[in-house]
């Protein structure tokens, strides 16, 4: 039976799938074939970027499907290059051209760099023009989502952090939720790691549910009332990460997760060092 994934409610009214596909490093080839494997098992959500270089690749294979556009939810991504009030409306345009779509659900500013108001300013009007869904931002950290905050009109609906059971984004979730904004986590089972997957907290938990340590964390993030975009190409990974309704963890466990935080991002990647801004600067 495939499994039906609750909605939450945006701070606009809108409802957003709690967990998605999120398709970071696929190639074309790998877009075409695991979209299709998602939307059987369920995935309505699927979360891509300008700068992954695969919309057209994601417009193709919703083009292709036969579930109605509008049980689909589609975000992509603006690149900090593209910021700045005029820019921002022609990526935009190029986004949409690129998926083959005539609005887009979710339209994320990627990274807190470059002139992001004048781009907020932009994302507003397509907003209120009915071209976007919900609009908000990406990597932002309290202080440039507060900021945003205080100077715009309208008040993201996500932003988008790194969150997994070592990096759990607590204060952010606590801060942002006072806006009404949703903490959705990106790489919420820490690219693989095995320092997270193989915990022995996470894996004992896992054990006492008959599921896997990746279910249990998914099931986490779903229980603090956050979204997750989860990136598999393998159809029985498709099917066991979306399959996180059918089990409850208990306050003991949902403490001992809790206390598993590091505030520890994974990689080498910080959006607030200055040598990633020069890294991302070299990049097209």
């Amino acid at each position: 039976m495939t499994p039906t994934v609750p909605s939450i409610t945006l701070n606009n009214g809108i409802e957003m799938p709690q967990l998605g596909l999120g398709v970071f490093q696929m190639s074309d080839q790998e877009v075409l074939d695991t979209i299709p494997q998602a939307l059987e098992a369920g995935y309505r959500l699927i979360d891509t970027a300008s700068r992954y270089y695969n919309e057209k690749a994601v417009g193709r294979a919703i083009a292709e499907t036969d579930v109605p556009r509008k049980e689909l939810f589609v975000t992509t991504k603006l690149w900090f290059k593209d910021h700045g009030y005029e820019r921002t409306k022609e990526a935009f345009q190029v986004s949409l051209d690129n998926l083959g779509l005539d609005y887009l659900d979710l339209w994320l500013v990627h990274q807190p760099f470059g002139d992001y108001y004048g781009s907020w300013r932009a994302m507003e009007e397509l907003l209120d023009e009915g071209l976007a869904r919900a609009i908000g931002v990406s990597n932002f950290f309290d202080d440039r989502y507060a900021g945003l905050v205080a100077h715009s009109r309208v008040v993201p609906a996500v932003n988008q952090r790194e969150t997994h059971p070592l990096n759990q984004q607590i204060a952010t979730q606590e801060l942002i939720s006072l806006h009404g904004t949703v903490l959705q986590a990106w790489a919420p089972l820490g690219q693989g790691s095995p320092e997270i997957l193989g915990h022995r907290v996470l894996t004992g938990i896992a054990a006492a549910h008959g599921r896997t340590a990746p279910q249990v964390i998914l099931r986490w993030l779903v229980d603090r009332g956050a979204s997750a975009v989860v990136k598999s190409t393998r159809a029985e990974r498709l099917r066991e990460n979306i399959d996180v309704f059918g089990f409850e963890l208990t306050n003991e466990e949902m403490a001992q997760i809790a206390a598993l935080d590091q505030q520890k991002p994974g990689g080498d990647f910080d959006h607030r060092d200055p040598r990633m801004l020069e890294l991302l600067l070299t990049l097209d």
